[in-house]
């Protein structure tokens, strides 16, 4: 998994798979170096064993806070803020509502800022084309899942198996394609994601994350719940010790621990748009993060699992592939 199923016992956050974020993605716009991509996808149709058969449907959770946040600063806290709010799922149709924040209104935990569009379109089909609103290109919708991974495999001793979980399967997908200048004057950006339901009138935080394969992977279960709760601006206090013991069990001297546990403390996919995204600098569709994660835990000693990127994604926006069956 990426993160997918990242509540505890390889469980969706509140039960609900579209509740579920799977994924980050941070690179440069392919007919354009001085525009960035940025996408977030959930609610994933793969459901290898154990994780029982999906049984939502294809839309974003109606009413939840899906947020795609930046920091240009280096302090763990937005400093750029894109939010999203989905309508009722009715007669094969949806919407959306999308705002844009800066500065402190991008630290509101609801949505904020200036309204782009109240009424974007989400495709079902893969036939919606993106909505523009001045320099800024967004795409809400069903596309081809990108992650790959080999998840028998890991379940029985890193016997790599050569057969991919994900394909052929569909999240629900928001892209952004957006100008330098909005991003701010520096070159490095971190960027990381969450999702949010209101229950009883609260605004409650179901899942978020920057890195890929990390709170799955790492956390163990009874605290992958509370993990997702949490904001990045805490996460050394709160992991670089537990993460950091981890690693040593995985035949890392205390020192090399600390030092790789800070590579992704905080949470935040951190990506310099001066150089070619390629995880850890930003992520691109076709990284093998799945393999990727397992060496870093392992200080290099479980192999790649041999599985190459799908082939459904297209050369420019949305760039996931349309929907699968």
């Amino acid at each position: 998994m990426s993160n997918h199923f990242s509540a505890d016992n390889l469980k969706f956050p509140g039960d609900d798979r579209r509740l579920d974020l799977t994924d980050v993605f941070a690179f440069r716009a392919t007919d354009d170096p001085d525009k960035t991509v940025l996408i977030i996808d959930s609610n994933p149709t793969s459901a290898p064993p154990p994780i029982p058969a999906p049984t939502t449907g294809p839309e974003f959770y109606p009413g939840a806070v899906y947020r795609i946040n930046i920091d240009n600063t280096g302090d763990a806290e937005a400093d750029l803020a894109f939010t999203f709010v989905f309508s009722e799922y009715q007669d094969g149709r949806q919407t959306g509502t999308a705002w844009y924040a800066s500065g402190p209104e991008s630290r509101q935990a609801e949505p904020a800022g200036e309204v782009l569009d109240s009424s974007i379109p989400v495709s079902f089909d893969g036939t919606a084309r993106p909505v523009e609103y001045g320099s800024i290109r967004v795409f809400t919708g069903l596309r081809s899942d990108p992650f790959f991974a080999d998840v028998e495999g890991a379940l029985h001793g890193f016997q790599w198996t050569r057969h991919d979980d994900f394909a052929g399967n569909n999240v629900d997908s928001i892209a952004l394609e957006l100008p330098s200048e909005v991003l701010g004057p520096g070159s490095v950006i971190g960027v990381w994601a969450s999702i949010s339901r209101y229950r009883d009138g609260v605004l409650e935080q179901m899942d978020r994350g920057g890195n890929p394969t990390i709170n799955p992977f790492i956390n163990p279960d009874g605290e992958k719940n509370l993990y997702n709760t949490r904001q990045p601006a805490d996460d050394v206090t709160n992991y670089l010790g537990p993460w950091s013991g981890l690693l040593e069990s995985g035949g890392y001297s205390p020192e090399e621990a600390r030092a790789a546990a800070m590579q992704v403390l905080p949470d935040i996919l951190r990506y310099d748009r001066t150089m070619p995204a390629a995880y850890p600098n930003g992520r691109a569709l076709t990284d093998d993060v799945f393999s990727m994660r397992f060496a870093w835990l392992s200080h290099g000693k479980i192999p790649p699992t041999g599985l190459t990127p799908h082939e459904d994604m297209l050369a420019d926006f949305p760039y996931l592939g349309t929907p699968n069956p």
